[in-house]
């Protein structure tokens, strides 16, 4: 009898503990609700990329490398309606800073442009992650956004810079002269003595 009147409550208790206040849930969904809004709210203020190329040699880029034009394109548009849309903007972002190593020019493919695409994949990625997270760090996101810009514009100057140094005439004899400064190539002054048995 103790069993049966123990075990039956032991089941209301449990039975009636489930049950949530519809009113509490009610509230919780609001300020959810409410902080997804202040969250969207701050990344939109926040996404504002500059995605116009800053001098001549990226816009003739934009002409001859279509994975960067592309890219410039993406950023340029700007996502308005939900923290969907931001989400989905940030998986194409991440996708077109990935396609950035394909196909790069010739004279630009040089380790100083690929370090810096690599920098700005990863910031990139950065946004990508942390938008699709549960808990979205907003003003993680909007300082992300703004080191997007600065890696953007380090890498249009870079591509002017080689393109000067590109253009300046070597004069005659230079090319010898640095081939004999490389100290790989270059012929050892103490030849080591043959030991004759």
């Amino acid at each position: 009898m103790k069993l049966s009147f123990s075990s039956l409550l032991l089941i209301l208790v449990l039975l009636s503990s489930c049950q949530e206040d519809p009113k509490v849930r009610a509230l919780q969904q609001e300020k959810e609700t409410q902080k997804r809004e202040v969250i969207f709210s701050n990344i939109n203020k926040g996404w504002n990329f500059n995605s116009q190329p800053l001098n001549q040699t990226s816009r003739e880029l934009t002409t001859n490398w279509a994975e960067w034009r592309v890219f410039l394109n993406e950023l340029g548009q700007k996502p308005k309606s939900s923290i969907g849309a931001f989400q989905q903007k940030a998986k194409t972002l991440s996708k077109r800073a990935a396609e950035l190593n394909i196909n790069i020019p010739i004279k630009y493919s040089i380790p100083e442009v690929k370090s810096r695409i690599a920098v700005l994949t990863t910031k990139v990625n950065a946004i990508n992650l942390y938008i699709h997270l549960n808990q979205i760090p907003d003003q993680k996101i909007v300082q992300l956004v703004q080191e997007i810009n600065t890696e953007v514009a380090s890498m249009q100057w870079q591509l002017d810079e080689i393109k000067r140094k590109s253009e300046i005439k070597t004069e005659d004899g230079e090319g010898d002269m640095l081939r004999m400064l490389d100290t790989a190539r270059a012929v050892p002054t103490n030849p080591v003595p043959k030991i004759i048995k």
